[in-house]
Order: structure tokens, then C-alpha cells, then sequence
């Protein structure tokens, strides 16, 4: 089943460690507090820590997608004809978003957006978007010339050849960069808790604040379980990906 999905045993392993530690953390009063024996309250209890991966999930897969949906957009214009001359532009702004560190686009975000979610859901969005840019420029441009002339040949239309060609072969690229988007807004939207977002910075931001490194523990072990979680399922999906192209390119140099 797990060759079937295209999911290595290691990821659904992962899986079964993330959510095993996110249902047991409730009830490890007597070990954390063996742990850490001058805090009186050992275990994060403000909110569950279902809630928060819930929460914290929603907000990257939100900005994440924003990102994919913008980045991958810029880096198709950017490849075309039409576009070409725009391309050390959609760059130099994708650089520059990344430029500015998270906790200055949440403080410029919240006088209009408010606090919590929203403001971070931009921060993280901006953040993600160069290496998703980057990569799509990258993948598009790294198709050989041969497999555009089969399709051509074919009577491929540009739409169609854009989408069956072009994207398919670049997808290991693209995927790529959204892994790397990916994973570091499931470690920066933690600072989305100083402005009242509901994350697993949660119980990292209070623990901080009151002297509890208890609460700094748990937050940080689900983040990076979590963190580590996410890379597996990408890296399974980049595999998938490059097999698929593999078989793409096999068949357009068989045309050729």
C-alpha cells in the first residue's frame, strides 16, 4: 500500500510519532514535571495541542498556497516570450520580499489587518514566495529543447504543451521549492503567537515569557516533528515526480 501512494514507510512512521506525542503530551503531567520539578505547571494547558497543529497547519497550508498560486504564476509569465523581459523584475520583488525579516511585515501588517491570523498568514505568504518563484523559473527553463519540438510536432498547442510538457517535466524543480517554503513557514509561523495567532509558538512564546521551559519543549518538539513530517511527505512526492518526468522524457525522445 505505501509503494501504492508513493509514501515510504519512514513517513507514515513519522505520522504515527506526531500524532501519538500530540494525544499523549495532555497526560505526561508526572514526567514533565520529574523533568522539570520547580515548574508547577509542567504541561501547556491554555489550549490543546490538537487545536494548535490544527491552527498552525491552516495557517502555512493557507500562506503556502497563496505563495505556490503567485510564485508559480510569475515563473510561467516569466518564461514566456511575453514575459521574458520581466524576469530579473519578478526576481528583484521576490528577493526583496524575503529581505524583510517576518516580525517587520507582521508589524507593518497588523495596523491594517488586525492581530492574529491574518497579518501572519501575509508575513508568511511574502516570505514563501522566492524560493516557489525561483524554482518554477528554474524547472521551466530546464526542459530540453527536444521534448518542446515532440510536442510541437505533435500539434501541440501552447496552452497544452505548457501543461502536459513543460509543467510535468519542471514539477521535481517546482516541488522543491515549495518543500523549501513549506518547512520554513512551519518554523516562522511560530511568531505569529506574539500577535495573538493561534500556533504552536503558543505555548514556546508563554513559556519564554514566564520562565517555563516546559512549555518551550513541547512546542518546539510537535514543531519540528511536524517540521520533519512535511519533508518526508515532499521528498516522496519529489520522487513520485521524477519518475514521472522520467517517463515523460523517455517518451518524448521516443517521438523525437
Amino acid at each position: 500500500m505505501t509503494r501504492a501512494l508513493g509514501i515510504s514507510r519512514l513517513t507514515f512512521a513519522l505520522a504515527f510519532a506526531l500524532v501519538a506525542l500530540v494525544l499523549a503530551l495532555p497526560h505526561l503531567q508526572a514526567p514533565m514535571h520529574w523533568l522539570f520539578p520547580e515548574v508547577e505547571r509542567p504541561v501547556y494547558e491554555r489550549a490543546s495541542f490538537v487545536e494548535l497543529v490544527a491552527s498552525h497547519l491552516a495557517l502555512v497550508l493557507a500562506s503556502s498556497a497563496a505563495a505556490t498560486l503567485v510564485g508559480v504564476s510569475a515563473g510561467i509569465f516569466a518564461t514566456r516570450q511575453s514575459g521574458a523581459e520581466f524576469a530579473p523584475l519578478i526576481n528583484a520583488i521576490a528577493a526583496i520580499g524575503q529581505t524583510f525579516p517576518p516580525v517587520a511585515v507582521l508589524a507593518i501588517s497588523v495596523p491594517l489587518l488586525g492581530y492574529g491570523g491574518p497579518p501572519t498568514l501575509v508575513a508568511l505568504a511574502v516570505y514563501a514566495a522566492l524560493p516557489i518563484t525561483e524554482n518554477t523559473i528554474a524547472g521551466l527553463t530546464s526542459v530540453s529543447r527536444d521534448a518542446k519540438d515532440a510536442a510541437e510536432g505533435l500539434g501541440f498547442s501552447r496552452l497544452r504543451l505548457l501543461a502536459d510538457v513543460e509543467l510535468p517535466l519542471a514539477l521535481p524543480i517546482i516541488l522543491t521549492g515549495i518543500r523549501i517554503a513549506v518547512i520554513i513557514n512551519i518554523g516562522t509561523a511560530t511568531i505569529g503567537s506574539t500577535i495573538g495567532a493561534l500556533t504552536l509558538g503558543s505555548p514556546i512564546i508563554e513559556g519564554l515569557s514566564a520562565s517555563n521551559p516546559a512549555y518551550v519543549l513541547e512546542g518546539a518538539a510537535v514543531v519540528a516533528l511536524l517540521a520533519i513530517l512535511i519533508d518526508r511527505l515532499f521528498e516522496d512526492g519529489v520522487h513520485w515526480a521524477r519518475r514521472r518526468s522520467g517517463t515523460l522524457t523517455s517518451d518524448a525522445h521516443a517521438v523525437a
